[in-house]
């Protein structure tokens, strides 16, 4: 028992599975993929009595272990590899108090591959107020287990849960249900066949070898006097299984639980005629849309112009008091600036996380998938495609990685094709600066800001575009479409402040860390190209000064010329003026060209090199937003940054595929460049477009 303990946190969807984890491990946890895929992997760990510590690994949810999706394989994967790194020496099935019948099946099947099973029903403070008794302890015989009731919100049942943890040794193992009684046959020849396997998980073994027959597995080899059963065959033992398994447990709850309905309070069917009524559900959830964007703007502006000046006197403080040279300039010029152009949106990246978090916690999100998949299957879609383009709000890389829950591979495809028109919060960066510099900080109605309405406008642009595009692509792709569409409605509850800080802080410092690391480094390298040139970029102090001796210009102007000329014939000017003419009948100058160029390694990285570039040589008491609006267009004389090429801009970003690491993992989803390669191509062209349209039209 000195080792430390493996522990998976297995469950079905919505039975508060994330809660138990975020209860057991607090911020003691870790975000990764699991190798070669990218399904999210959570880890963490927690302390246990004697000194011991548990390794808990929070598997994705799945209803059973007959998977029909990816994600939902990992589970079966995991419990079938004994070698695994990760196998797990106990497993907890979390279960929700008001649908053990359905919970409990999952939990059999686990319970029949021999590893030690706790189950953990769960939202135990919900069951007085809905008349629900269990007999734990007549549960427990039946089950053969050990049963805690726990309440993630009331924090109550854990202190037990992890003392069960530790004495896991002591669990019985006895299945639940026996194999051969599947079909006693069949099974009898398993048995004759690999005499020394186990027959449920040489069962499990076969029926998802069927169920995933693409995947590149290690074939199963059989005797050759074996007769191995059809497909359809196999599957109609497995809708035997789940019989056998609901029978058994039918018979268990008679015996165990309770439901008075009569004295239950229900408000769930009451919120439900509402919020997901056929006109109601969409008002309300347009209202909360207008709400949650014009919180973003006006909670966010203090602490935003708050960090804005931090960060331009932290750029003087270091000239002033380092010694002049390259490495304070690349300090005060690139390193600041580059940052601040990510730190600055800290607030209203946390803010949109924390509404996103809210309505997830709260159960409203799964109503929004629901109302949705209305709208959707007019538009060749399925409404599981409504969770990647939902997710998307967040980031593409995630959302397109949820689609793996899609069964037809042609909704499938097209959801990943057009989830990256949906706005990102990598894009929120972008535009929030560019909003703030060209709509006025107006209210209609003295109470709904007209930057707040313009953030929402550009929100419902991408998805629009992309179930417009999602639409075409059902007409262009002749590829055949199968699957269904099932969604569970979890019930209505408080959301946890614990569970809702957790992930805010966890998807604000993933955002930060990944931008940040992107940012920090292009501003260097773009430091350096703006700080160096050849040819007259090395006299550009005579140059300027012969030029204007004549004009009897102060010092502090002749200095800021010299600067002006520099940043013009250094490196990263002469490849902006190389790129120029493509750009300006966008309304785009030479140093938006740069800041396009350099954000295809990420969006975000929009803001910061425009920071960096404007930084060399500027006074560094003024704020990146300062800089921008100052800047004025050499051609016409007016400020580079006006409705027309803002609105421009803004489209341009709106459509433009600028991630690297979406078109990344886009390749590893369809497992071919093909798909990739065309959504960079078409996105940028058609955002080349709208942009072009928009500023000839405006200007």
């Amino acid at each position: 028992m000195a080792r430390e303990i493996n522990v998976a946190l297995i469950g079905n969807p919505n039975t508060g599975k994330t809660s138990v984890f975020n209860q057991l491990t607090g911020l003691k946890q870790k975000v990764g993929n699991y190798p070669g895929i990218t399904v999210e992997k959570k880890q963490g760990y927690c302390l246990l009595p004697r000194g011991l510590k548990a390794n808990i690994l929070d598997l994705p949810g799945t209803y059973s272990l007959n998977a029909c999706s990816m994600d939902e394989n990992v589970v079966i994967e995991l419990l079938l590899n004994k070698n695994d790194k990760d196998f797990p020496d106990v497993v907890i099935v979390v279960a929700d108090v008001e649908n053990l019948k359905r919970n409990l099946l999952l939990f059999t099947q686990i319970k029949d591959l021999g590893i030690p099973t706790i189950l953990a029903i769960n939202m135990a403070d919900q069951m007085a107020r809905k008349a629900i008794s269990v007999d734990i302890k007549k549960l427990e015989e039946k089950l053969q287990t050990k049963i805690v009731l726990i309440s993630s919100r009331k924090n109550t049942g854990f202190e037990q849960l992890k003392e069960l943890i530790t004495n896991y040794s002591l669990l019985s193992t006895t299945p639940c249900l026996n194999a051969s009684d599947i079909d006693p046959e069949y099974f009898n020849r398993l048995r004759k066949a690999f005499p020394n396997q186990d027959l449920y998980k040489l069962w499990l073994v076969i029926t998802q070898d069927v169920n995933f027959g693409k995947l590149n597995r290690q074939p199963l080899l059989f005797p050759s006097d074996f007769k191995t059963e059809s497909t359809s065959n196999l599957k109609r033992l497995q809708q035997k299984e789940t019989i056998l398994r609901y029978l058994f447990i039918n018979e268990i709850l008679k015996k165990t639980i309770l439901i008075d309905k009569v004295n239950a309070k229900d408000l769930q069917s009451k919120l439900d005629k509402i919020l997901i009524h056929k006109y109601w559900g969409y008002i309300i959830f347009f209202s909360i849309l207008m709400l949650i964007f014009q919180a973003i703007f006006d909670w966010s502006r203090y602490p935003m112009d708050f960090i804005d000046v931090q960060f331009a006197a932290l750029g003087e403080w270091i000239k002033v008091t380092l010694p002049e040279g390259v490495f304070t300039n690349l300090l005060a010029e690139g390193v600041i600036p580059g940052l601040a152009g990510v730190i600055i949106f800290i607030p209203q990246i946390a803010f949109l996380f924390l509404f996103i978090s809210i309505l997830e916690e709260t159960g409203y999100m799964s109503r929004v998938v629901f109302l949705m998949d209305k709208i959707m299957r007019r538009f060749g879609l399925s409404g599981k495609s409504v969770v990647p383009l939902v997710s998307g709000t967040a980031c593409a890389i995630p959302a397109i990685m949820a689609a793996r829950n899609i069964e037809s591979w042609k909704e499938r495809l097209i959801t990943i094709l057009v989830t990256p028109l949906t706005t990102c919060s990598a894009r929120l960066p972008v535009y929030l600066i560019i909003i703030s510099l060209v709509i006025p900080d107006h209210r209609i109605l003295g109470v709904f800001s007209l930057q707040g309405l313009t953030l929402m406008l550009l929100y419902l642009l991408g998805f629009s575009a992309a179930i417009f595009s999602a639409y075409l692509l059902d007409k262009i792709l002749l590829i055949k479409k199968t699957g269904f569409f099932v969604i569970e409605m979890p019930h209505y509850k408080l959301p946890l402040p614990k569970n809702i800080l957790y992930n805010v802080i966890e998807k604000t410092k993933l955002f930060v860390l990944g931008a940040g690391k992107i940012i920090l480094a292009i501003s260097i390298v773009l430091w350096v190209m703006a700080s160096f040139g050849p040819g007259k970029f090395n006299e550009a102090t005579t140059i300027v000064r012969e030029k204007t001796s004549s004009q009897n210009l102060s010092e502090e102007a002749i200095d800021a010329e010299i600067a002006s000329f520099k940043l013009e014939n250094s490196y990263i000017g002469i490849m902006g003026k190389t790129i120029e003419p493509i750009v300006r009948p966008l309304g785009f100058d030479w140093k938006i060209g740069i800041a396009l160029l350099s954000s295809f390694a990420a969006r975000e990285v929009f803001v910061g090199t425009l920071a960096t570039i404007y930084s060399v040589g500027s006074k560094e008491e003024e704020t990146i937003k300062n800089r921008m609006a100052a800047e004025i267009n050499p051609v016409l004389g007016t400020p580079l940054f006006n409705f027309a090429s803002g609105i421009s801009l803004l489209l341009f970003y709106a459509f433009a595929m600028q991630c690297m690491s979406t078109l990344a993992i886009v390749k590893q989803e369809t497992n071919s460049w093909k798909w990739p390669i065309w959504q960079f191509f078409s996105l940028t062209s058609i955002a080349y477009i709208a942009s072009l349209i928009a500023y000839q039209l405006l200007k």
